[in-house]
Formats: structure tokens, sequence, C-alpha cells
């Protein structure tokens, strides 16, 4: 329940100050991508999905971007383990396996093209969306309805 009301109150921050045309851009950063909502606001991959979710085809590609970067991640994070595991051991005064830090070097290396293809994919996607959305058609439609003793506020897309 507080998870819902954590993405709602999220979606709500994002979409209230996005009258009229929404524009999501990327910018490459050493540690990955970070993304911006007309140029102000900082969201999170989950929320330019949920973003994307009118454009089906942007959607589907920035759906297919993330599990490129989840793999990447993985793979990333495994060879690093695995590259610490000697070293640790040298620091410590043990006997290294050294053939742990090759296969490490391995994944993390195996992690690169996956990055590559996350943000290819990312850009085409955000490209898409921010080509095929007209201008007004992100407006939103906010009313206020009572109900017995409750209050509430609806917004529409």
């Amino acid at each position: 329940m507080l998870t819902r009301f954590v993405n709602i109150a999220v979606m709500l921050c994002i979409c209230l100050p996005a009258f009229g045309q929404k524009k999501i851009t990327a910018y490459k950063t050493f540690g990955g991508v970070i993304y911006e909502l007309n140029d102000s606001l900082t969201i999170s991959p989950r929320q330019v999905s949920m973003l994307l979710q009118n454009n089906r085809e942007a959607y589907q590609e920035f759906k297919l971007a993330r599990t490129k970067n989840n793999i990447a991640a993985g793979l990333g994070f495994a060879g690093g383990v695995m590259i610490a595991i000697p070293l640790v051991t040298a620091v410590a005064g043990g006997e290294p396996e050294w053939w742990y830090a090759g296969v490490g070097g391995g994944l993390a290396a195996l992690s690169v093209p996956f990055l590559w293809s996350y943000r290819a994919r990312a850009n085409s996607a955000l490209e898409k969306y921010n080509t095929k959305t007209p201008p007004g058609s992100a407006r939103l439609q906010p009313s206020i309805f009572f109900n017995g003793s409750q209050a509430g506020v609806l917004i529409r897309f």
C-alpha cells in the first residue's frame, strides 16, 4: 500500500509541472545515464518507463533497453566480485587463485556490449517518444470530487 502511494506521489511530482509537451532527454555520465523531464526534473529509468507507456513503440524499445542494462549490471557485478576475490586473498597474505581475476575480467568485458546496446536502445526509445508525442497530448485534467465524507482529487491524462 505504501509503495503504491509513493509511486502515485512521484508521478504527481513528475506530471504536475509538465503541462503540454513532455520531453525526455538522456545525458551520458561516467556511471550511466541521467534522464530529465523537460530539461528540469531528473527522473529514474522506472519513471521514464511509466511515462513511455502511452507510446507503445517507445515503451517496448525502452523495456528491451532496461533488460540489456540489467544483464550488463549483473555481469559487471559478478566480474567485479571475481576480480576482488584474489586481490583480497593476496592482501590478506594467502595464496590467490588468479584465474578468478581472469574470469572476472572476462565477465566485466562481456558486460560492455550490453551497456552500449542499452544506451543505443534507450536513446532510440526516447527519440521515438519525443517525435511522436503531439503537443498538448499530455494535458492534465484535474478534478475534485466529494463522496460522502471523503474528498479526493482525480487526475486524468
